[in-house]
């Protein structure tokens, strides 16, 4: 049970994720017998190790930098209600794609996601294009999102795109990554997750496929033990429905 627990969707998972993992599948069993067990039979979990990277780029200097309206409140405001936002490099073929994704600060959920092979700023104004595609009707008046500063966040294509969209705009100090540290933790994992699995990527398509089909698995199968241990889109339909699923009640 462990074991498939362990390998379930193709991520392998520390002590608590299979603890998780397995009261999902209606099964309860103390994290020490987990660890034991898995010391026993060589399961272990990468450690998450630090970014090689660097962060973006310093932004390039203007006076379009928005306040720091968040003050690392993330979680205190609700769902719908902010909204954070960054890119990230991966490497590939001795350059670089970049990913740009926005998650409700409250729920952890990945909302939209864009991934582009180059750095203009398009396929940041698509990844706000695409949160409201799909999600708009969920996002009230006085919605905020949230990045850093760089020069994608201070452009006036983006600032201009974000106030068609009615939503406040609000950005970290400068140089203070944990100002938007929920969103610096999920590039890390992501990364850390993927990492194995990257060596057999031959096309920008195989990272594509890839990155969908890891943010589906953190979405609806990532548990965590800050969502009450259920995975985000869980705790999303458990705080507006009421509802704890009721497998996790075995």
């Amino acid at each position: 049970m462990i074991k498939k627990a362990y390998d379930y969707r193709g991520y392998n998972k520390g002590v608590m994720g299979i603890h998780m993992r397995l009261l999902h599948m209606g099964i309860r069993m103390n994290h020490k017998k987990i660890r034991r067990l898995m010391r026993k039979y060589g399961l272990f979990c990468p450690i998450r190790k630090a970014n090689p990277y660097r962060r973006m780029a310093k932004a390039i200097k203007t006076n379009a930098i928005a306040d720091n309206l968040l003050k690392r409140e993330f979680r205190i405001h609700g769902p719908r209600k902010i909204f954070l936002t960054d890119i990230t490099y991966i490497s590939f073929n001795n350059s670089f794609v970049y990913l740009s994704v926005i998650i409700d600060a409250y729920t952890d959920q990945v909302l939209s996601h864009v991934l582009s092979e180059s750095l203009e700023v398009d396929f940041v104004l698509m990844t706000v294009e695409l949160l409201f595609k799909k999600h708009g009707s969920t996002i009230g008046a006085t919605s905020l999102i949230h990045s850093d500063q760089g020069c994608h966040y201070t452009s006036v294509p983006f600032r201009e795109i974000v106030n068609d969209y009615g939503l406040r705009q609000s950005m970290s100090r400068r140089g203070n990554c944990w100002d938007n540290a929920p969103q610096e933790s999920f590039f890390g994992h992501m990364k850390q997750e993927l990492g194995i699995k990257s060596r057999k990527w031959n096309s920008v398509n195989d990272i594509r496929n890839a990155i969908d089909d890891w943010i589906d698995y953190y979405n609806n199968d990532r548990y965590k033990l800050s969502l009450n241990k259920l995975s985000p889109n869980e705790y999303y339909r458990y705080i507006k429905t009421g509802e704890y699923p009721k497998k996790m009640l075995v």
